[in-house]
């Protein structure tokens, strides 16, 4: 059974993590290194390893993992071209999001500098994203969400209170948390050096999408 681009990586992981320290990475530990919203989604992928035949998981063991195939990496994982498989979605990087103050917009309606196409597995993401976007800025650090992180956003002009939107104010765009309140509408930060966007009545104000999960490039 051939092994996605994630699998090939998180075995990579298993395989240096066993090299290094003599014991293979936790589930909670693959789940923070990938940027996956929760453990069950490493635990997806470590299934897949097991019927594939790449690792043998040993039940009752908090990191009980034996490598049985070495990882192969034939060729860079990105950019891939078609087909993709079952598991996987071709997604856009259309450019930045701040993190911070909101950066002007330009190419395909975000800030310029487009990274092309690439291929991830489908299951880093709920729902299944339109693009992604490259956070630029700190301001949603304690929501998890980083500098340099790439993010799964859906379009949609719809949002709840309390969600991470992507929002548009007066043609500059940001990721924040969509608050109503008696004070009015507000983009909340989840860092407390960062003020909340106070958005006037009389300002051109449009919800671009919501954020549906994250990848995290290796530091």
């Amino acid at each position: 059974m051939p092994l996605t681009d994630v699998q090939t990586a998180i075995l990579e992981l298993i395989a240096e993590r066993i090299e290094a320290e003599g014991v293979p990475p936790s589930q909670t530990e693959i789940a923070r290194a990938f940027g996956f919203r929760s453990v069950r989604a490493a635990q997806y992928h470590l299934e897949a390893l097991e019927a594939a035949g790449a690792i043998e998981r040993l039940p009752g063991k908090a990191r009980g993992l034996r490598l049985l195939q070495a990882p192969v990496r034939a060729q860079p994982a990105l950019p891939l071209v078609p087909p993709v498989e079952d598991d996987a979605v071709r997604l856009p990087v259309l450019g930045r999001v701040a993190a911070g103050q909101p950066i002007g917009a330009g190419n395909e309606g975000f800030d310029a500098g487009g990274e092309g196409t690439v291929v991830l597995d489908r299951h880093l993401f709920h729902p299944t994203p339109d693009y992604l976007l490259r956070v630029q800025g700190d301001s949603m650090r304690d929501e998890a969400i980083l500098d340099g992180d790439l993010i799964g956003v859906r379009r949609t002009r719809d949002a709840r209170h309390g969600q991470v939107v992507i929002a548009r104010v007066d043609g500059e765009i940001t990721v924040k948390v969509l608050h109503f309140g008696s004070e009015g509408l507000r983009l909340m930060p989840r860092n407390p050096a960062h003020p909340p966007i106070e958005v006037a009545e009389d300002q051109d104000f449009a919800i671009e999408g919501l954020f549906c999960g994250l990848l995290r490039p290796a530091r």
